[in-house]
């Protein structure tokens, strides 16, 4: 099945950091107190790739740009990472009533996508958390490196619409900025995968990743979170955060397991994006990064 999925999120505002890099923001406060009980999580994809997990409950408004919104906020035990250490990362997400939010709905296997990455788009990790029953979201994270970081929640609230909600975090120590040249191919771990197409603001853009090992084609990509790939878009300047999903479905009797995979994306504005590709192959998840700017006028 065909999907026309939409880059449609933003993050943070904030103000470019020297040396290429994409600096900081803003955090939140401290958790309310009440709880429930969380609804049980389906084994099934949840959805059918008719829009992207972090579609904005109010599309009026750029998904991910502040840590409370349409009465749901992201609220962090602490904002403080350590470089270097494996360390929970806890959080809640309160509704509307300031109660700890504890049913949401599967989107793409999870109830909760984590993204979790560097200002200067450094670090990129995608990460699913653990619910416990009043309403704690807890997952490991290893942070690398100092700097400023920036974690984005994309959930649906039980018979609410999808939301994406951000907060800065930050990991003290020594920073220095990494810059990144425009570049449409990456090798990770042996793969060299290729992305084809171009970002056009305002119309939908389809753009290829093509994934290849040795020099050979690798047509046996494995399904992550029921799909052959996701993507991720950073925007430069204010790190907008934008997610998308491919065409089709492993099972669906017409999409290939690699390795092409065909995304359709829409991004709002001329600049230059981040994009962070996840697959998996051979029982691992890899993640490929390119760094692209927009063209004016080229074809979709």
């Amino acid at each position: 099945m065909n999907t026309a999925a939409k880059l449609s999120a933003y993050g943070a505002a904030l103000a470019l950091a020297a040396g290429g890099a994409w600096a900081a923001g803003t955090a939140v406060g401290p958790f309310s107190s009440t709880a429930g009980v969380p609804g049980d999580e389906e084994a099934g994809h949840g959805d059918t790739h008719s829009g992207t997990v972090a579609e904005a409950a109010n599309t009026d408004e750029p998904g991910g740009l502040a840590s409370s919104r349409g009465g749901y906020t992201l609220t962090p035990t602490s904002t403080t990472l350590t470089p270097g250490t494996k360390t929970p990362f806890t959080f809640r997400i309160t509704g509307p009533d300031g109660h700890p939010v504890t049913e949401f709905d599967v989107e793409h296997e999870k109830r909760l996508h984590l993204i979790v990455v560097r200002r200067d788009t450094a670090g990129f990790q995608h990460v699913h958390p653990e619910l416990a029953a009043d309403g704690t979201w807890s997952v490991p994270l290893s942070i690398a490196d100092a700097g400023s970081y920036r974690a984005f929640a994309d959930f649906k609230p039980a018979g609410a619409a999808a939301t994406t909600l951000g907060v800065d975090l930050v990991a003290p120590g020594d920073f220095r900025p990494v810059g990144y040249a425009l570049s449409k191919s990456s090798t990770v771990d042996g793969y060299e995968v290729r992305l084809d197409g171009d970002l056009v603001p305002g119309r939908t853009s389809k753009v290829t990743v093509t994934v290849t090992k040795d020099g050979k084609p690798v047509t046996d990509l494995q399904p992550y979170l029921g799909a052959y790939g996701h993507l991720v878009a950073l925007r430069g300047g204010d790190l907008a955060y934008l997610h998308v999903h491919p065409d089709g479905e492993p099972g669906d009797g017409k999409t290939p397991a690699g390795p092409a995979v065909t995304f359709h994306a829409e991004v709002p504005s001329a600049g230059t994006y981040r994009l962070f590709l996840d697959f998996r192959h051979a029982g691992k998840v890899r993640t490929a990064e390119f760094t692209v700017g927009t063209r004016a006028g080229a074809g979709a």
